[in-house]
């Protein structure tokens, strides 16, 4: 698996939203006309990280803190819909709509959907919480049999646990959709001489569940100095490419179905900012969802 150099410019994250809103459609529509028992099957959109309901939110307030901002500030930034108002736009409709928003002013603002969408206003559920506690919760106590949906994990960063994720495959419903943070975070976590912080170092084993990424991305060889002592050196080896493989993988350990071929999404200057990436929960439908999710995710 490559990244290819796509160049989005100011409108990667609006390639980021056509490429799951296409997902959603052919979701919807072929989930619309299943049955379960003789009755209609119910089937949700969750969006972990819902912001305003806009697409502005995330990037203008978020960017200017964060150690990476050099990677996304001077983007063009629109106006436009978000992953929220996307989701309940799309026909057939969802039986159910649920909103993961941490900020109180932004659930305030996710609040108003439901004056804008009143036909959908019973169906929307708006939750202020954190992404992770929620999700690992609904995961463990719904009951899937009957059930299933469609998660987008789409932080800014490297909010997202691996143990949401396992909880989210354990259901064995659920089809995922999750932005990696390939260059605005991981990426420049890994410095060349591997002195990675301790703390940095558990978000890494947090994130990706695993500790065997340091073999992955680092290695340690031995050289002869000017006086022909040994000197034990460790260098970063792996690129965008050995990390984007790294994490298709790890999710493979987990989910019965992976899209091979996530998408890279690059700021202006070609630097992949995210990789979009699909999993499939449910063993039954995870082959039909990866085909369609690799159609999707066609550069």
């Amino acid at each position: 698996m490559s990244v290819p150099k796509q160049k989005f410019g100011g409108n990667w994250t609006v390639e980021k939203l056509e490429r799951v809103r296409k997902y959603l459609v052919a979701y919807s529509t072929i989930m619309s006309k299943q049955r379960f028992n003789g009755k209609p099957v119910r089937y949700a959109y969750i969006d972990a990280f819902a912001g305003t309901g806009y697409n502005t939110s995330k990037i203008s307030e978020e960017a200017t803190s964060t150690l990476f901002s050099e990677l996304v500030v001077g983007e063009a930034v629109q106006f436009m819909d978000g992953s929220a108002r996307i989701a309940l736009k799309i026909e057939p409709r969802f039986t159910k709509y649920i909103f993961i928003e941490k900020s109180p002013k932004r659930v305030a603002e996710l609040k108003k959907l439901k004056e804008e969408f009143p036909s959908l206003t019973n169906d929307i559920t708006i939750e202020q919480s954190d992404a992770n506690t929620y999700l690992d919760k609904l995961c463990k106590t719904k009951v899937w049999t009957n059930n299933r949906a469609v998660v987008f994990l789409d932080p800014f960063g490297m909010q997202v646990m691996w143990r949401t994720m396992e909880s989210i495959a354990n259901t064995e419903a659920i089809d995922l959709w999750i932005l990696f943070p390939l260059g605005v975070a991981v990426n420049r976590m890994l410095p060349r001489h591997a002195n990675i912080s301790a703390a940095w170092q558990r978000r890494l084993d947090d994130f990706f569940g695993a500790t065997d990424w340091r073999e992955a991305f680092y290695r340690t060889s031995s050289h002869a100095d000017l006086f022909g002592d040994a000197e034990i050196r460790t260098e970063k080896i792996a690129d965008f490419n050995a990390i984007s493989r790294y994490f298709v993988a790890r999710l493979k350990t987990i989910f019965p179905g992976v899209a091979p071929n996530p998408l890279p999404l690059c700021n202006s200057a070609n630097t992949p900012l995210y990789l979009l990436c699909f999993a499939a929960a449910n063993p039954r439908g995870a082959k039909l969802a990866v085909k369609i999710a690799q159609h999707v995710l066609k550069p």
